[in-house]
């Protein structure tokens, strides 16, 4: 096991760092941590410094001697790291009202990752993961990069296709809600490891097949258990921030294959378009409800006498994602190979997708990073969707790094939850004119724009 480990969170002023330090600290034994370094930006420092002070006061009460500093300098803080991760927003949570808020003006899906909103979420987050990653070339060039900012699997790729770190593994907290539902929907524990779980495809766009331990795959008695109508199964919420509309049961039964949460958008389009259409109306979009639940944490944070993730985390939205990091961490560093679900290079694991592309798939983390179990073909409804889905990411990933415009309205026209036209085309400039503060690589377009009379303001 290496010792004296250095650890970065960038976005450390996140509500999401008491469970990042809860799992780290569940880890003590298996991490032997020296410095736990949290990064924010200037705009970011205030939420850093209460949630820093928290994080201090979890380590203080576990009774451990690790060094926990609080910073606005990136640079001072990747200073020879073993690992970096990322939970970073550009644009923190009102942008992502706008990702949501514009879009369903237009008559479109608002969603953070999905649709038009994970589009620009990706273009102003890509430019930021691959300047990190010019820090971390100089200054800490033998880490892992952990990122589970969204969209995680189009981040992930930016990183190792376009900035050449091969050393980055993108996590996402969806497969653990349904591991755990999947047990309960077969009888057993839902932190037991009776399963064998095999997942493929994109982040928040994947599917998966169940085996037990005998041997004998249970995908079609899952299926009917928590899809059927005349199931008596009562399934808790899979993803908290997605409306739990029932799958089609035909669909899925003849698919053979279980979708995750997110294809709700894909398969249940017009009924998850109008849920929220109704909550842009209401004021009530998921950004604006997770704006005042942080409110509320930070709120938490602030009492000198918190020393561990409280329960009201849960609402948030992101349950799961830092234990798994950490998990993802432990298992480098002490070569575990601990099945898990994480985005990384495909290597032919999906012989539908380019060998050199990322995809999100259930993998053996080793010291050497992740190796993903094989999966071969999707059937062909799968299949067509995939390979239009990464196509999108490819367009996006390209437009985010160069700023084209041209590129921009590819992506748009080729992401299935938009339909293209005149509509669409205005809802792409109105949402370049809103984050143009975070988006340079387009500031020349948007300077044309705006000059033409196109503006943003705010409902």
């Amino acid at each position: 096991m290496k010792k004296n480990l250095k650890i970065v969170t960038i976005g450390g002023g996140s509500s999401y760092t008491p469970e990042l330090m809860e799992g780290m600290i569940n880890r003590k034994d298996r991490l032997d941590i020296k410095e736990l370094w949290l990064v924010d930006i200037e705009s970011g420092k205030e939420k850093l410094n209460i949630v820093g002070e928290m994080a201090k006061r979890m380590v203080k009460a576990a009774g451990l001697d690790w060094e926990v500093h609080l910073t606005t300098d990136r640079r001072m803080a990747l200073k020879d790291a073993d690992f970096v991760t990322t939970q970073f927003r550009v644009g923190q949570l009102d942008a992502r009202i706008r990702d949501e808020r514009i879009p369903s003006k237009y008559g479109f899906l608002g969603q953070e990752t999905n649709g038009a909103g994970g589009i620009f979420k990706a273009f102003r987050t890509i430019p930021v993961i691959l300047d990190i990653i010019e820090d971390m070339k100089e200054l800490a060039p033998n880490a892992w990069l952990i990122n589970f900012t969204n969209p995680a699997g189009m981040v992930t790729e930016a990183a190792i296709r376009v900035g050449g770190w091969k050393k980055t593994i993108g996590l996402c907290n969806v497969p653990i809600g349904s591991i755990k539902m999947n047990h309960e929907a077969m009888g057993y524990d839902t932190d037991g490891d009776d399963l064998f779980h095999k997942y493929a495809g994109l982040n928040h766009f994947h599917w998966h097949r169940v085996w037990d331990k005998d041997g004998v795959e249970v995908t079609g008695k899952i299926i009917d258990t928590l899809y059927n109508p005349d199931s008596d199964f009562i399934k808790n919420h899979e993803v908290v921030n997605i409306k739990d509309i029932g799958f089609n049961y035909p669909l899925v039964k003849s698919m053979g294959i279980i979708p995750c949460a997110y294809h709700r958008y894909y398969y249940l389009e017009e009924d998850m378009l109008k849920d929220a259409l109704d909550s842009y109306a209401k004021g009530e979009t998921r950004a604006e409800v997770v704006k005042r639940t942080e409110t509320e944490l930070f709120e938490l944070y602030k009492d000198p006498n918190l020393d561990y993730k409280p329960e009201q985390l849960a609402k948030r939205g992101g349950a799961h994602y830092s234990d798994a990091a950490c998990e993802l961490i432990a298992s480098i560093v002490n070569d575990s190979k601990t099945i898990m679900v994480v985005s990384t290079q495909n290597n032919g694991t999906i012989t539908d997708l380019p060998y050199d592309s990322v995809v999100e798939v259930s993998s053996v983390i080793t010291s050497h990073g992740a190796v993903p179990y094989n999966w071969g073909s999707f059937p062909s409804g799968a299949r067509g969707q995939l390979q239009l889905m990464k196509s999108m990411e490819e367009l996006v990933i390209e437009a985010a790094v160069t700023g084209d415009y041209g590129v921009a309205t590819q992506a748009f026209v080729v992401n299935p939850l938009i339909k293209a036209g005149a509509q669409a085309q205005n809802m792409l400039d109105e949402m370049l004119v809103a984050n143009k503060d975070y988006l340079p690589q387009f500031e020349s377009k948007i300077a044309e724009l705006e000059a033409k009379g196109i503006t943003y303001i705010p409902e």
